[in-house]
């Protein structure tokens, strides 16, 4: 059994879709939501599912960074997922659970990346940059943003009248369809490297 933590600051449709991928799965087992807000639509949704939320504030995340290590670990975490997660993983979490930390992001890496572009600010500047496609990237986490290992990029095309909301939900479409392949993608890799 593969234990999943799924760490999410937003509405959660990333994290409801994967709960309901592996929902039947004998192998997969989305075990613990994390989040930083206490307020976000994840928590409602992880709440319907029965799943265990944690609640770590941004000090607690880089002051007891330790403690939440040995959370993880005595939850059996075998692998975690960044789904709309705005907060930087602590360099502590990502040596702990090297190459064992993905990430999505609503573009193509390396372009608009980096720190602060997150959601709506990505859309926004693929269209003032004229992209002619945009899309998502899914890469493992290291110290950097937005910088470690692809496992998966998917693309759309950007019209000239998509707006931000329009590009926007071109982009949730890729990732629903495929953030749950990137997930099983790097579940596989995990297997091949014990």
């Amino acid at each position: 059994m593969t234990n999943v933590a799924i760490f999410a600051s937003g509405e959660g449709t990333n994290v409801e879709n994967l709960i309901r991928h592996f929902a039947a799965s004998k192998e997969v087992k989305i075990k613990i939501i994390v989040t930083n807000n206490p307020e976000a639509g994840v928590v409602k949704r992880a709440e319907v599912f029965k799943k265990n939320i944690q609640i770590v504030s941004k000090e607690a995340l880089n002051n007891y960074t330790e403690q939440l290590v040995d959370f993880l670990n005595t939850e059996k975490t075998d692998l975690i997922v960044l789904a709309g997660f705005l907060l930087k993983i602590p360099e502590k979490i990502v040596k702990a659970f090297p190459h064992r930390i993905i990430n999505i992001h609503p573009a193509l890496l390396p372009a608009h990346g980096g720190k602060g572009m997150y959601g709506k600010k990505v859309h926004e500047a693929v269209l003032k940059a004229g992209d002619k496609a945009s899309g998502i990237t899914v890469h493992y986490v290291d110290e950097e943003y937005d910088h470690g290992e692809h496992i998966l990029q998917a693309m759309c095309k950007v019209s000239d009248d998509d707006t931000t909301e329009s590009l926007a939900q071109k982009i949730h479409e890729l990732e629903y369809f495929y953030f749950p392949k990137a997930v099983e993608k790097a579940i596989e890799n995990l297997k091949v490297q014990s």
